[in-house]
């Protein structure tokens, strides 16, 4: 077949283009903020290598070398470019400031301006630490060690990551109430923003639908991301053209399959975004929909949870801290969740011929709740 499946298929037949993370901007300012610390000299165009392999070049919109507290500083900016998503952070100038850090410190990371600061629980990252999530910081670490390693450094350096009116563009984000306080958090787990939030999305779902089954195949697997994608290749074996990039649109993957059926579905995703699913929204965005915590904690109680852990559970800052909280006391919450979102998938698909699993997945890419076809 000339036509190809999976996530790299649905973004050429949608038509859209990709953009940049904001970690991958991140990445790009910090890798020539160290060269030049290192060097006086700013690359640019700045090339960075991303979690699977790509090496985009980003241009620099901003660059400063001077004098700080302690010695020599270097900064320098990306603008963020979303591609076709709506991102609120499209346009946003991601800069990084690098400077010397304390021998064998390694990589230490502040929060600027515009970006944010834990201040709760149940979030990837320690109360206290800035808001850079935990791919980005490895893409950063990576990079400081390949400046180290080809300009002569000790790579233990400081770096502050800020954005500019970041803290005006995270009031229109989730990050006040999740306890991230002070601007934006830095995310991204590949580096590309894949542009989701419009029809043409859709479409190209409903595309992958008909390339897997015109290859023949008997099993897809619908996935909220790429890390729960790699999860439903670990556990299926699945080959690329039987894999549905499906972000926020359960609903889209469900109606299509009910109308072209495939005899095996796998609905793979994190525990938050599933859980959703659970309750019976077709929608997962956050602006759309979000998580009920009084829900997860009444299917805790099912789940043989005591009145202090449901009451734990519905005063959680968020569905990781609620998940974190049940495994601790030996409550299966992720596998309720995952049931009961495959008894939302299978009243969508009643009628059709497709046998549906569903496997819920933290942060990190742990399977947390799996529910098998009867």
């Amino acid at each position: 077949m000339s036509e190809v499946g999976g996530r790299a298929g649905q973004l050429r037949s949608s038509g859209l283009r990709h953009g940049w993370t904001t970690g991958a901007c991140a990445t790009a300012a910090t890798r020539a903020a160290y060269q030049a610390l290192l060097t006086g000299e700013f690359p640019d165009p700045v090339v960075i290598t991303l979690p699977k392999g790509q090496q985009p070049g980003f241009t620099l919109a901003a660059e400063r070398l001077a004098d700080g507290p302690g010695g020599p500083r270097a900064m320098a900016g990306v603008v963020k470019d979303a591609g076709d998503d709506p991102d609120v952070t499209h346009g946003a100038l991601i800069r990084s400031t690098v400077w010397a850090g304390e021998p064998g410190s390694g990589v230490v990371f502040r929060a600027g301006p515009g970006v944010g600061t834990v201040t709760k629980a149940g979030l990837p990252l320690p109360v206290g630490e800035p808001a850079v999530n935990p791919v980005p910081r490895q893409m950063i670490r990576d990079a400081v060690a390949e400046v180290a390693a080809e300009f002569g450094g000790a790579g233990d350096v400081v770096v502050e990551i800020s954005v500019d009116h970041g803290e005006e563009i995270a009031r229109s984000t989730w990050n006040p109430r999740l306890g991230i306080l002070g601007g934006l958090s830095i995310l991204g787990t590949t580096g590309i923003v894949v542009p989701y939030s419009c029809s043409a999305w859709i479409d190209s779902i409903r595309r992958g639908v008909d390339v897997a089954r015109a290859a023949g195949r008997t099993h897809v697997a619908g996935c909220t991301g790429s890390t729960s994608e790699k999860v439903a290749v670990a556990v299926h074996g699945l080959p690329e053209d039987a894999l549905l990039d499906m972000g926020d649109f359960a609903g889209a993957v469900l109606k299509y399959l009910k109308r072209h059926p495939v005899p095996r579905l796998t609905i793979a995703g994190g525990f938050a975004k599933l859980s959703k699913l659970a309750a019976g929204h077709l929608d997962l965005h956050s602006a759309r929909s979000q998580v009920d915590k009084g829900y997860l904690a009444g299917l805790a109680r099912e789940g043989g949870a005591d009145e202090a852990l449901v009451q734990a559970v519905a005063a959680a800052n968020t569905a990781l801290e609620a998940i974190q909280l049940c495994r601790a006391a030996g409550v299966p919450l992720g596998d309720l969740v995952a049931e009961a979102a495959r008894a939302t998938a299978l009243g969508v698909l009643v009628g059709s011929p497709v046998a549906v699993d569903v496997i819920c997945i933290d942060r990190a890419g742990t399977i947390v709740g799996r529910a098998e076809p009867a």
